[in-house]
């Protein structure tokens, strides 16, 4: 079950440097590329290839925003799942004060090492091992839950508890899925950088066809496009960069869970 990207073995500022170079390297050999064009052809005109140049870079523009706007949804998503979980969470644990015999006791601890685990997956380390412990809670918790339910068929209290457990251990598997799972698929990324390469050597080119000097705007060309690509991938990634999904919400439960005790 792979929880990795196909550029997070990169870290962001490794992949930002070398999106920049990248760049403009493509540029350079575009220039290059053009001046020896412009010195043994001379019936190539500089019109249509602006054009093809101005067309490429709107296509460029067409991909960064639909992968922009991928990577802002899943982001959202991941935001809105925690919500949802951590009130899943609460939920449980209050009903679980209702059942009978003392049974909430056990799983209200149960639930306790629950949330810690669920914390813990936000940081760095194995997180294989982190989730498999989040699995083992949620079996240990539906074995009591089974158990109650056989003992009391008809109780409402019971039947509650047993919904938001339910919705509780659901919430986990989407949480997995979209914070984990769900990225930006890799075709995706090697279409975004191959267009990338060819539009910016499409900019060198006309430039060395046109016979002018290179410019410091090119610099700050690089500079723009590497700064959204690397939001991009930012935004895709859960666990580090600057947008990481607040464990507030999940972080209020623990408290709540200390509270009542």
């Amino acid at each position: 079950m792979p929880f990795s990207g196909p550029i997070d073995a990169i870290p962001l500022w490794g992949l930002f440097g070398a999106t920049v170079a990248v760049i403009l390297l493509s540029i350079e050999a575009g220039y290059r590329l053009g001046r020896y064009r412009h010195r043994r052809s001379e019936n190539e005109k500089e019109a249509p290839v602006g054009a093809i140049v101005a067309a490429t870079l709107g296509l460029l523009g067409f991909i960064l925003a639909f992968t922009f706007g991928l990577a802002a949804s899943r982001f959202d998503a991941r935001r809105r799942i925690v919500v949802e979980e951590a009130n899943a969470i609460g939920t449980t644990y209050l009903r679980a004060g209702l059942l009978p015999d003392g049974r909430g006791v056990k799983i209200r601890k149960l639930l306790g090492e629950y949330v810690d685990a669920r914390l813990e997956v936000t940081q760095p380390g194995n997180i294989k091992k982190v989730l498999r412990r989040s699995e083992d809670v949620h079996r240990e918790l539906w074995k009591d839950a089974e158990a109650l339910g056989q003992q009391y068929p008809g109780s409402i209290v019971v039947g509650l508890f047993l919904q938001s457990l339910n919705e509780t251990i659901d919430l986990h598997a989407t949480r997995v899925l979209v914070g984990l799972q769900s990225r930006i698929p890799g075709v995706l990324w090697g279409a975004l950088f191959l267009v990338t390469i060819l539009t910016m050597a499409g900019v060198g080119y006309y430039d060395g066809l046109a016979s002018s000097s290179r410019s410091l705007a090119i610099l700050v060309l690089a500079l723009t496009f590497s700064i959204i690509i690397l939001l991009v991938a930012d935004l895709d990634r859960s666990r580090e960069g600057l947008f990481t999904v607040s464990q507030q919400a999940m972080i209020d439960v623990r408290n709540m869970m200390n509270d009542v005790r």
